[in-house]
C-alpha cells in the first residue's frame, strides 16, 4: 500500500457525510504512513470514536503484549459530528492498552486537534512501532513527515506547541507529551492546547514510542452533512436552546468547580485519601471562589459553553503565566484529598502537573497514598528523600509532584501508580491504595453513591467516573445508599455513555440533549439508517461495552477484578453527612444483578448468546 496524501473528508458512496471514511496508519519503526478506508460496516456497528477504537484495538493487538512495547498501538479518533456547527461534539479521544491498568483504555480531551484531524481527512490515526530516536510527525497537505525531535526533548507541552507553531506556521495544532511521557511515568498525559487526554497513561504509550508530538497544519474546510438542510436546522435549534439553558449558563460562568460544595454536603467529595467526606473551609474552593480569580473564559473548538477558565499561576515553572483550570476533578485530587482548601495552591499544583504532563487525578491520589503511609509510619523521611509528607504540607506536595514528573527518588515509585507502588512497599500498604484495576479513583466516594461504586467496579477501564454515571442517584431521585436493585440501571448507564463517547458528546456541552436528538443528528449528518432508531443506538452502545469486556477477558480479567478499593469494605466513611458511617457491603449481590442484566456469566464473561445477539460472536470466538 503506497503512502498517501491527505484527502477531502467525504465518505465514499452516495452523498456527502461528516464521516471521513479513512484512517491514517503511521509506522514509526519504518517511517512509513498509509491511508486505509474504514469499512462502512464498522461505522454502522460502532458509530465512530470510542466504538471504532475498541474494534481496531481488539482486532489488531495480540493478547498479552507489554503496553510499553512497540507492539502496542496508540489510536487518536474524532467523532462523527466533530468539526460541524453542533455544540459540544468536537472533542477527540486517545486509545491504547493501558500501561497503568493492562486494560483497554480511552481518554478524552478537547482543544482543536480533533477537528484538524477531520480537516486532514481522517476519523482515526493509528500509531504503531517505535522510532529509533526522539521524533515527531508533521501532517500537511502532502501527507505525513517523520522529523527529529531532539531539540524538543525534555520540553514542557506548552513550549513544544509554541516551537511547532514557529516551525510549521501559526495554524499548526499539536498533540504532545511532556517530560513525564519521555520518562515513562505511568500516568503521563497527552496535551493539546491547554487540554489533556489524562487518564490511563496514554502519554506514556506515546513516550514509549519515542514520539514527542504529532502536528497538523492543514487547510480548514467546511465539513458537510449528508442532509445539509436538515442538519443546519438541527444546529440552529440546538444553539437557540443552549443560549438560555440553565445548566449551560451555569457551566459557562462557573465550570465544573460548581460541584465542590454540593458534593461535600452529600459525602460524595473524598477527603484525605477517601477517609472522610467533608473538610472545613470548603467555601474557599467553591465554584464562586474560583470564579473570582478567573481571568477569562476558555473552551474547546467552536463551543459556546466555554466551561474552562484561565487563572494566574503564582508558583512553579509556569509562575507568571496562566493555565486553563482547575476542573472539579483536579480540585478534589489536589485539594481536599490532600487536606487542602487553598484555591491558589490548587491552581499552582495543577500548573505543576501540566508542566510535566501528568494526570492530576492519579498524581493527587498517589500523593495522598504517600501522605497516609507517612502518617502511619509505613514509610518515613528516609524513604521520601527527606520530605515530610504531612497532610496539607503545600510546599512539600509541590516538591513531590515535581519529583513524580521528573521520575526522581520517591517520585519514581509514585510514578508507577498506587497499585504497583503498594505492591512494592508491601505489608498493609494496599489498604491505602485507592484504585480500581490500577486506575486511581476519580472524585466520587463509592460509599456515598453505591451505584457509582458498582459502575466504577465494573468499568472496563478501571476507576473512572465517566464510564456510566448513575444520573438518578446523583440527582437525588433514587436512594444513593441502597445496595440492591441497581445492576440493570448501571449497565444501561454504561451503554448510554458508550454512545455519547462514540459521537463524541461532551458531558459539559450536551445540555438539554437526549438520545432521540443524538439519533436525529447522526441520521442527518451521515445518512446511515441504523442511526435513526434509539433502540438501535442502544444496541451499538451495548456492543461497545461488551467488546471492551472481551478485550479485558482476553487479558485475564475476571469477576475478582470488578471490585473496589479495600478501604470501602473495611472502614466506615467518616464525616460523610448523609453517608456518614457507610461501608460497601453488597457488591457481590450487585455484581450478580449487573452480570445477569448484561448477559454475562457469574464470572463476568459475555455468554455466547450475548455475543451472537450483538453480532460479534465471530470476532470474539477466542474469549469463549
Amino acid at each position: 500500500m503506497a503512502a498517501g496524501k491527505c484527502v477531502d473528508p467525504t465518505y465514499p458512496g452516495e452523498g456527502m457525510t461528516t464521516l471521513a471514511g479513512k484512517l491514517l496508519r503511521i509506522d514509526l519503526s519504518h517511517k512509513r504512513h498509509y491511508e486505509e478506508e474504514i469499512p462502512e460496516a464498522y461505522y454502522r456497528k460502532f458509530i465512530s470514536a470510542r466504538g471504532l477504537g475498541v474494534k481496531y484495538l481488539y482486532d489488531e493487538l495480540r493478547p498479552g503484549i507489554d503496553p510499553l512495547s512497540p507492539e502496542n498501538k496508540l489510536l487518536m479518533l474524532v467523532g462523527a459530528l466533530g468539526g460541524t456547527g453542533l455544540q459540544g461534539f468536537s472533542k477527540w479521544v486517545v486509545m491504547a492498552k493501558s500501561p497503568l491498568t493492562g486494560t483497554i483504555m480511552r481518554s478524552y480531551t478537547g482543544g482543536n486537534f480533533g477537528v484538524w484531524m477531520k480537516y486532514a481527512g481522517y476519523d482515526l490515526i493509528i500509531i504503531e512501532g517505535k522510532a529509533d530516536k526522539p521524533s515527531y510527525v508533521y501532517i500537511d497537505q502532502e501527507g505525513a513527515h517523520f522529523l527529529e525531535a531532539s531539540d524538543l526533548s525534555g520540553l514542557d507541552p506548552r513550549t513544544v506547541q509554541e516551537r511547532l507553531k514557529e516551525r510549521h506556521g501559526p495554524k499548526t495544532e499539536s498533540a504532545c507529551v511532556g517530560l513525564s511521557g519521555e520518562k515513562l511515568v505511568r500516568y503521563a498525559v497527552i496535551t493539546s492546547g491547554e487540554r489533556t487526554a489524562s487518564r490511563g497513561g496514554m502519554g506514556v504509550v506515546m513516550g514509549s514510542k519515542n514520539l514527542k508530538a504529532i502536528a497538523i497544519n492543514i487547510r480548514a474546510r467546511k465539513i458537510s452533512a449528508f442532509n445539509e438542510g436538515k442538519f443546519k436546522a438541527l444546529v440552529q435549534d440546538q444553539v437557540s436552546m443552549l443560549k438560555e439553558h440553565p445548566r449551560r449558563t451555569k457551566m459557562n460562568r462557573l465550570g465544573t468547580p460548581y460541584a465542590t460544595e454540593p458534593y461535600m454536603k452529600r459525602g460524595i467529595l473524598p477527603v484525605r485519601n477517601f477517609r472522610e467526606g467533608s473538610i472545613e473551609n470548603i467555601e474557599e474552593i467553591s465554584g464562586e471562589a474560583f470564579y473570582k480569580i478567573k481571568k477569562e473564559k476558555a473552551g474547546c473548538y467552536g463551543c459556546m459553553t466555554k466551561c474552562g477558565g484561565m487563572r494566574d499561576v503564582k508558583k512553579g515553572p509556569f509562575s507568571g503565566s496562566q493555565i486553563d483550570g482547575p476542573e472539579y476533578e483536579t480540585i478534589y485530587a489536589l485539594g481536599p484529598l490532600l487536606g487542602i482548601t487553598d484555591k491558589q495552591f490548587i491552581v499552582d499544583a495543577n500548573a505543576m502537573c501540566d508542566y510535566y504532563g501528568i494526570d492530576t487525578i492519579s498524581a493527587g491520589v498517589s500523593v495522598a497514598f504517600a501522605c497516609e503511609l507517612f502518617e502511619k509510619e509505613i514509610i518515613t523521611s528516609s524513604d521520601t528523600d527527606g520530605l515530610e509528607l504531612n497532610w496539607g504540607n503545600k510546599d512539600v506536595i509541590l516538591a513531590l509532584l515535581e519529583k513524580i514528573g521528573k521520575r526522581e527518588g520517591i517520585g519514581y515509585l509514585l510514578g508507577e501508580g498506587v497499585k504497583r507502588a503498594s505492591e512494592q512497599i508491601g505489608g498493609e500498604a494496599d489498604l491505602y491504595a485507592i484504585h480500581i484495576k490500577g486506575l486511581e479513583l476519580a472524585g466520587y466516594e463509592p460509599r456515598a453513591v453505591k451505584g457509582y461504586g458498582l459502575s466504577m467496579a465494573t468499568s472496563n477501564i478501571g476507576g473512572s467516573h465517566m464510564y456510566g454515571r448513575p444520573k438518578a442517584e446523583m440527582a437525588g431521585e433514587v436512594d444513593a445508599l441502597t445496595e440492591e436493585g441497581k445492576g440493570a440501571s448501571i449497565i444501561q448507564a454504561q451503554k448510554e455513555q458508550a454512545i455519547e463517547d462514540s459521537l463524541i458528546a461532551c458531558s459539559f456541552g450536551n445540555s438539554g440533549l437526549d438520545f432521540k436528538k443524538y439519533s436525529e443528528f447522526l441520521l442527518a449528518a451521515t445518512g446511515i439508517q441504523e442511526f435513526s432508531d434509539v433502540a438501535d443506538l442502544m444496541e451499538i452502545g451495548e456492543r461497545i461495552v461488551c467488546l471492551e469486556r472481551c478485550f479485558n477477558i482476553r487479558e485475564g480479567f475476571r469477576r475478582k477484578d470488578d471490585t473496589l478499593p479495600r478501604r470501602m469494605f473495611t472502614e466506615p466513611l467518616r464525616q460523610g453527612g448523609p453517608a456518614d458511617n457507610q461501608t460497601f457491603e453488597g457488591l457481590d449481590k450487585l455484581l450478580d444483578e449487573y452480570y445477569e442484566a448484561a448477559g454475562y456469566t457469574k464470572e463476568g464473561i459475555p455468554t455466547l448468546q450475548k455475543l451472537k445477539d450483538l453480532g460479534i460472536e465471530e470476532e470474539t470466538s477466542p474469549v469463549n
